[in-house]
Formats: structure tokens, sequence, C-alpha cells
């Protein structure tokens, strides 16, 4: 484990270019980060994470101009990114290409895409390409006892360890939030809710100007 400051982007983006991991503090917790298009780098975060392989990766993309051009924006998806992109939500949205979607297999077709703030979003624009990101910890159903992704460095070393992974960890301290992004699905006939998360679903209803049906 390499650990850096959040302001050595430079590092972190040469290591996502040399196939390395990157771990990267949210408001909401440490996420683990490859270079999408590297199928090397993203296996190893599912094996590590013991992920279901078709279970997506979240798209991290540097800017709104760019997801515009990678994906299609719907109405709501218009209206929500305009409202909290860069922010803690993340919206499912179809490809315009199908090379794209066969390029970017880790984050599924539709893609659950997000702008990120802080040091993540840096790092998305840091590097040519797009970034993959999860949460930093073993995937499953949460049980009484599991305290969910990890939110000081001693947690993210404890998940390296146990995984077997090296990674360029950015020292962000302790991540506040403890809580997930909020997910909308735009790329369905019906937008609707698929996991509340720091942006309620009231802001969400607000923007859109409807309650959204939960998934």
């Amino acid at each position: 484990m390499q650990i850096i400051p959040t302001t050595d982007i430079d590092t972190a983006a040469a290591a996502i270019e040399a196939g390395r991991l990157v771990i990267v503090p949210t408001a909401r917790w440490y996420m683990i980060c490859a270079d999408a298009a590297n199928p090397n780098a993203c296996k190893a975060i599912l094996e590590g994470k013991q992920r279901p392989k078709n279970k997506p990766l979240a798209l991290v993309v540097p800017d709104q101009a760019r997801a515009r051009d990678l994906l299609t924006f719907t109405p709501d998806a218009e209206r929500l990114a305009a409202a909290f992109w860069p922010g803690d939500l993340a919206l499912f949205l179809s490809w315009r290409d199908p090379a794209a979607a066969a390029r970017y297999t880790v984050v599924g077709s539709p893609a659950l895409t997000t702008h990120a703030p802080g040091p993540l979003g840096a790092l998305a624009r840091a590097v040519p390409g797009l970034i993959a990101a999860t949460t930093v910890n073993v995937s499953g159903d949460a049980g009484p006892d599991d305290r969910g992704p990890a939110i000081t460095l001693n947690e993210v070393e404890q998940f390296l360890t146990g995984a077997g992974l090296d990674a360029v960890v950015m020292d962000g301290g302790v991540c506040p939030a403890a809580n997930h992004l909020t997910i909308v699905d735009c790329a369905s006939h019906q937008t609707h809710l698929v996991r509340a998360g720091l942006v309620h679903p009231r802001a969400v209803a607000s923007v859109v100007g409807r309650a959204l049906p939960a998934s």
C-alpha cells in the first residue's frame, strides 16, 4: 500500500495509466478505482471484493460534456445532472455507441454513471481514459455486524490485506457520511429510483417534478 496525499493527483493518475489500483476518499467512503478499459485491473477489483461479475462498477466521467458524448441523456437525466452533478448521484444511462459499451463492459450496459466532486473527480479529469470505481469492501448482503465500506485508512489496509491487493491510496482521513450514492435509472422506459442515498428521494422528486417509483 502506497499512501499519498489527496493533492498528488499526478501520482494517482500515473498509477491508473500503468494498470494499478487507486483508492480515493469521498465524503461517503473510500472508493477503489481502475482504468475502466483495463480488464486485468478491473478483474482484480471484482475478485478482491468477491463481487459478482454481472454487478457493474460505476463509470466516473470527468465532466458532463464527455458524458453526453458517450451516453444518452433523457430529459429527466438532464435535469438530475444539472441539479446534482458533480455530487452524490449516479445515473443508469444508455450508451450512444455499441463499441463504447463493448470497451467498458465492467460498468455494464446501460452504464452506471457518476460525475464526482473532490479527489475522485480530479482523478477522473487527470487520466486520458475513463475510471471504473466501487466501494472498498467485500461484496455481499449487509448483515447486522457489517460495518459497511471503509471510511478510514486502517479499514482500507484491512481490506487490501484480506483481498491480497496492492494499491496507491490517497489519504483523506475519515470519510464522514458513510452512506451510498443515490442511483436513478434513466435508461429504462420509466425513470425510477434504484437506491436511495445521500441525495434524498424528495430532492430527486423536486427536480424531476414527480415522485419516482422505486425498483
